[in-house]
């Protein structure tokens, strides 16, 4: 059997391994464009930020290695022209010599990977302008600091690779502005989460212009969309990625909704003998069951395993995927899995929303603060997606989240994990276990949350209602929700009996803990509606910074 695979890169060197070891007689090929393979393009930023070291440790395997190790035949700097699947062949140009040739295969393999998406915008092409996607793009990008050491550096975009190029570049000493067309950073968080992220930048010192595209981009300055301009002797572009899918469309393979190659969950693709794996194929959400793309390197590594074990005869199949992703910024590190609020509420789901305020450990261990969102779905309890922003423990949680997501797991089967605990660890109940105790208890037992959002909006809204603060009167005075009363959790019991029940109560007070027991005093004291505000005065505090603009 004849197995040709297109790109080698994470998919594609994945699925030559994984064929090799089922079938040893198999003759395999891979080829490239590039003159890099099987390379750690997550590790790039912290290369362009000194953390490691030596260009070798992201590229460790060469042509060389496949060929010793798997008997594969990998051909660098050859570019796939043309697929022809009535005949099983494709064109191929050698890019060293211009010599055009033809290959057969019995089974194709495309790992074609994706590209950087560069926007319209005039002077991209300048030479002070970088996207960073290859080892290529991170080769020039350090070769251009070395030689011309740039003090103003903009970033165009605010997702993981925007993000972690701000803390390298950061750390090398310039002075880093970041440019977001969207009304928050990180755009795959919900805006209240995105909040913290926003806030973290600022105690940076990071500039961040939200809600403003680029014009252009000039010698030394990037012009916004408002005509400002911002000094800049280094520019990146990370405005995301797209699927290198022309190969496949061009040979007539179905593209899905998302644009990137359609496949089952075997990877096949609409065309017979070919399949298709890594960055350029769209993947199925595990919560809704619909197309999505999220190109990450886990998930190029593992659909390229799989695609190998089906090219030579195996029985792997393609799950799906959460989405779970986790990148480090600064001090704190962001990480979230499943449906965010905003993608579960397009959905069709009527969701519950937590916000959950807790260290990592206890405190007298060191422990650090990290704030949950989860969301869960009110009709079925299931759990939906999660995201968190923390100091420290943010990557323990998160993956615990996304195995009990995968695993079709409710709020409250959260309580029920027997995690590890220790001091140095976790706290006696752990995050997730408060999570799962707080949805609970929105869920299935009375206590409803609101968030800072709604908060708001029943406040301008000139409904009737009475806002308590529960804590001590020292906290109220430093600073309130407007129209809040300061009633102490101790004298809450008193203060109900002068309330009207049919009015609705909110109850807030630092994290959620006070205002949730205050809730329960007036629950039982027979007010008929009463909300706890969700993550409580520190979560509505955030939500004020970024409409006033302070991010």
């Amino acid at each position: 059997m004849k197995l040709v695979i297109i790109g080698a890169v994470a998919a594609g060197t994945s699925a030559a391994a994984k064929a090799r070891r089922n079938d040893e007689t198999a003759e395999i090929t891979i080829y490239e464009k590039d003159t890099d393979i099987s390379y750690s393009g997550c590790g790039m930023p912290y290369y362009l930020g000194g953390l490691i070291r030596r260009r070798e440790d992201l590229s460790p395997r060469n042509p060389a290695y496949f060929r010793d190790k798997y008997n594969v035949d990998i051909r660098t700097g050859h570019e796939v022209l043309a697929l022809h699947p009535d005949r099983k062949t494709l064109t191929v140009r050698n890019l060293t010599t211009g010599q055009v040739f033809d290959d057969a295969y019995d089974t194709l393999i495309l790992a074609t990977g994706a590209r950087a998406v560069m926007p319209p915008v005039p002077g991209l092409a300048l030479p002070h302008v970088f996207p960073l996607r290859t080892l290529g793009d991170m080769n020039r990008i350090d070769a251009f600091i070395k030689s011309h050491n740039p003090n103003q550096a903009v970033i165009l975009g605010t997702g993981f690779i925007g993000l972690e190029c701000c803390e390298s570049l950061s750390g090398l000493g310039m002075q880093v502005t970041l440019v977001e067309k969207l009304p928050q950073v990180t755009p795959g968080l919900d805006a209240d989460m995105a909040r913290l992220v926003g806030d973290h930048l600022r105690e940076k010192g990071i500039p961040v212009h939200l809600d403003n595209g680029v014009a252009r981009v000039e010698a030394a300055h990037v012009v916004l969309s408002d005509e400002s301009s911002l000094p800049a002797d280094l520019v990146i572009v990370a405005t995301g990625i797209r699927p290198n899918v022309a190969l496949a469309e061009a040979a007539g393979i179905r593209l899905g909704p998302t644009g990137a190659i359609a496949v089952d969950e075997r990877l096949q693709t609409s065309l017979p003998h070919i399949l298709a794996c890594g960055d350029c194929i769209e993947q199925t959400h595990l919560v809704t069951g619909k197309p999505v793309y999220r190109p990450l390197g886990s998930t190029a590594n593992k659909t390229g395993r799989i695609a190998g074990d089906v090219a030579t005869g195996g029985s792997l199949t393609f799950h799906g995927i959460l989405g779970t992703g986790i990148f480090r910024l600064f001090d704190r590190t962001v990480a979230q899995t499943g449906l965010s609020e905003r993608e579960a509420v397009a959905a069709g789901y009527d969701v519950v929303v937590s916000h959950n305020i807790k260290p990592d450990r206890p405190e007298y261990m060191g422990g650090r603060e990290m704030t949950i969102k989860s969301v869960a779905d009110r009709a079925t309890g299931r759990l939906l997606g999660v995201q968190i922003v923390g100091e420290a423990g943010v990557d323990k949680r998160i993956d615990v989240f996304a195995t009990a997501i995968t695993f079709g797991a409710r709020a409250e089967d959260l309580f029920h994990l027997d995690l590890a605990y220790a001091p140095p660890f976790s706290t006696t109940k752990d995050p997730v276990h408060y999570t799962g105790m707080i949805l609970e208890n929105a869920l299935h037992r009375n206590r409803p949350l609101l968030s800072a959002d709604a908060l708001a909006q029943m406040i301008e809204s000139g409904q009737p209602y009475t806002l308590i603060d529960a804590r001590v009167e020292k906290q109220y005075e430093a600073g309130h929700i407007p129209t809040a009363h300061s009633v102490p959790q101790d004298r809450l019991r008193q203060a109900a009996e002068t309330l009207d029940p049919d009015v609705p109560v909110v109850t807030y007070c630092n994290k959620g803990v006070t205002g949730n027991a205050a809730q329960n005093i007036l629950l039982g004291k027979g007010i008929r509606t009463v909300f706890n505000l969700s993550g409580g005065y520190r979560m509505y505090t955030v939500r004020k910074r970024q409409d006033h603009g302070t991010v």
